[in-house]
C-alpha cells in the first residue's frame, strides 16, 4: 500500500494560505460601500512609518503663525476698500496679539483672524449693534454636519436671545431633511430639483438649488415649530423665485379659509415677494406655474437676526465656486448678507491622504467667488471637526484631519478671513470618542446629535462674543 505524502499535502496547504492572505492583504480599503480591514502577517514586525509627519501636523496647528503670506497687499487692499489708514491697522493688529496673549486661557478656542487690522467680522458686528432697528443675515454654508439644523438651531437661537430676531429664516422648497427637520415643517408637491452638484445649467446662489414647477401647478406648506421659542411666529413670510411669466399665487395662512389671489410679477433673476403678518403657518399654491423657478422663503421677523441653514449633503465646498455672480448680487440685494459662515471638510478627509494643498488652491478661488457675489459680507470658515478611525479594534483621530486642519487654516490666512477651529473646540484628538461616548454624535464616528451640535455652537457663540468684545474696545481705542 503506498504511503501518502502528508508533507506535501502540507506544504500545499502552507502556499495556498499564504497565497490567500497575502491577496486579502492587497484588497481595496472599501467593497460596495464597506470599510475593509486589511489582514496584514507582518503587523508586528513592521516599523509604521508616517509618525514624524503626524507630529509634524500636530505641531503646525499649534503654531499657526509659522503660516507666512503677503500682507502687504492685503493692508493696501484693505484701506482702498475701507477708508481705514495704516496707523489705525498697526493699532488694531496691536490690540488683537495683546488681548489674546493676556487672556489665551480663559476665552477658550478663539476667532483667529486673519485680515490686516483684524476687522474680517466688522461688517457683522456694527450689523449687530443695529440689529433692534434692521435685520442681520448671516448664511451658514455647510454639508451634512449641518443638515436637519444640526448646530444651525443653537446658534441661531442663541444670537436670537442675544440680539433679538424670530423664525427659521430661509427654508428650501424642498429638502431630503424635511422629514427629520425640527425647527420647521414643510411639505411640497409639483417640483423638479436642481443641484449645483450634478446640474451645470442653471445658475446657482448660495443654497446651492433651485426648484422648478413641473407643470401649471405647484404647491408649498410650511409651518413653524415649538423647538425654540423664537420659531413659533413671525410677522414676515419672503418667497424668493428667479423666473416667472404669469404664475399666480394663492396665499392663505393660519388655517384661515380666506385666500390671497395675486399674479406673481414677471422675472428673470432673484426676487422677493413678501407678505406681513403674524404667520404660525402659511400655505403657497401657484397656478399657471409653468416655467415658474423658485429658491425657497423665509420665515422671519424683520429686525434682530435671521440665521438661513444652507446645508447641501455631500458637498466638498469646492463646487460653490460656480455660484453665479449675477444672481447672487440680485439676491444680495433683497437679502444682503452681514456673515456667511463655511463648514466644509468632512466629504474631502481621506484616510489615506495627508497633502491637501489641492484643496486649499481651489478653496481660495471658492471664498473668491463668494467675495465677488457678496462683496459686503464678511466670512468666517470653520476648521473640520474630529473623525475618527478604527485601528486595531481602537477609535482614534483620523491624521488626515490634521493635515486638512492646517490647510483650511492656510486659506483663510491667504484670503485674510476669520477661521474657528471645531477641532479644538471639541476638545482636540480623540475628542470625537468622547462625543460618541456621551451621545452628541453618531456612532459613525462623523457626524453630530443635535446635544453635540449644540456643544459646537455655544463654543462658537462664545468665541464670537469674545471677538465682539475686542472690536467694541478697540474701536473705543482707535476712535
Amino acid at each position: 500500500m503506498k504511503k501518502d505524502n502528508k508533507f506535501g499535502r502540507v506544504l500545499i496547504l502552507l502556499l495556498t494560505t499564504i497565497v490567500i492572505c497575502t491577496g486579502l492583504y492587497f484588497m481595496p480599503d472599501t467593497l460596495f460601500g464597506f470599510k475593509l480591514k486589511k489582514l496584514d502577517m507582518l503587523s508586528d514586525l513592521r516599523i509604521k512609518t508616517g509618525l514624524s509627519e503626524i507630529d509634524s501636523l500636530r505641531l503646525q496647528l499649534e503654531h499657526p503663525e509659522s503660516i507666512v503670506v503677503d500682507t502687504a497687499a492685503m493692508r493696501d487692499s484693505i484701506m482702498r476698500t475701507t477708508g481705514i489708514d495704516s496707523i489705525t491697522l498697526a493699532l488694531r493688529d496691536s490690540l488683537y496679539q495683546q488681548m489674546h496673549s493676556n487672556n489665551a486661557d480663559s476665552i477658550g478656542t478663539h476667532i483667529e483672524d486673519y485680515s490686516v487690522g483684524h476687522i474680517a467680522l466688522k461688517r457683522f458686528f456694527t450689523a449687530l449693534s443695529k440689529s433692534q432697528s434692521r435685520p442681520v443675515y448671516v448664511a451658514f454654508m455647510g454639508d451634512s454636519f449641518i443638515e436637519g439644523d444640526i448646530l444651525v438651531s443653537d446658534f441661531r437661537d442663541g444670537l436670537q436671545k442675544k440680539f433679538g430676531g424670530r423664525g427659521v429664516g430661509f427654508v428650501p422648497i424642498t429638502a431630503i431633511t424635511a422629514q427629520f427637520r425640527p425647527t420647521v415643517e414643510a411639505r411640497a408637491e409639483g417640483w423638479t430639483t436642481y443641484s449645483i452638484l450634478t446640474n451645470h445649467t442653471y445658475p446657482f446662489t448660495l443654497s446651492g438649488m433651485t426648484f422648478e414647477a413641473k407643470g401649471n401647478k405647484a404647491f408649498l406648506h410650511v409651518k413653524m415649530t415649538k423647538r425654540f421659542p423664537e420659531l413659533q411666529s413671525v410677522n414676515s413670510l419672503k418667497l424668493f423665485y428667479e423666473q416667472n411669466i404669469e404664475t399666480e399665487l394663492l396665499f392663505s395662512y393660519n388655517g384661515q379659509k380666506d385666500t390671497l389671489r395675486e399674479i406673481l410679477p414677471a422675472v428673470s433673476t432673484v426676487s422677493e415677494y413678501e407678505r406681513k403678518g403674524i404667520f404660525r403657518e402659511a400655505s403657497l399654491v401657484f397656478n399657471k406655474a409653468k416655467g415658474f423657478r423658485a429658491l425657497g422663503v423665509a420665515l422671519e421677523d424683520n429686525a434682530g437676526v435671521s440665521v438661513d441653514n444652507f446645508s447641501l449633503r455631500g458637498n466638498s465646498g469646492l463646487v460653490m465656486a460656480r455660484l453665479d455672480i449675477s444672481h447672487c448680487r440680485a439676491l444680495n440685494k433683497v437679502r444682503p448678507y452681514d456673515l456667511i459662515v463655511m463648514q466644509y471638510g468632512l466629504n474631502v478627509v481621506s484616510d489615506s491622504v495627508y497633502h491637501y494643498g489641492w484643496y486649499g488652491k481651489k478653496m481660495v478661488n471658492v471664498i473668491r467667488q463668494i467675495k465677488a457675489c457678496f462683496p459686503e459680507a464678511d466670512i468666517l470658515m470653520l476648521g473640520v471637526s474630529d473623525r475618527s478611525h478604527q485601528i486595531e479594534g481602537k477609535f482614534q483621530t483620523m491624521p488626515a484631519v490634521l493635515a486638512l486642519l492646517n490647510t483650511q487654516r492656510q486659506i483663510a490666512r491667504e484670503t485674510g478671513i476669520a477661521f474657528w477651529n471645531v477641532f479644538d473646540a471639541m476638545g482636540g484628538e480623540n475628542s470625537m470618542v468622547r462625543f460618541v461616548q456621551s451621545n452628541w454624535a453618531s456612532k459613525d464616528y462623523t457626524h453630530m446629535s443635535f446635544r453635540g451640535g449644540r456643544e459646537i455652537a455655544n463654543a462658537l457663540l462664545r468665541a464670537l462674543l469674545s471677538e465682539k468684545k475686542f472690536y467694541d474696545e478697540a474701536d473705543e481705542v482707535v476712535n
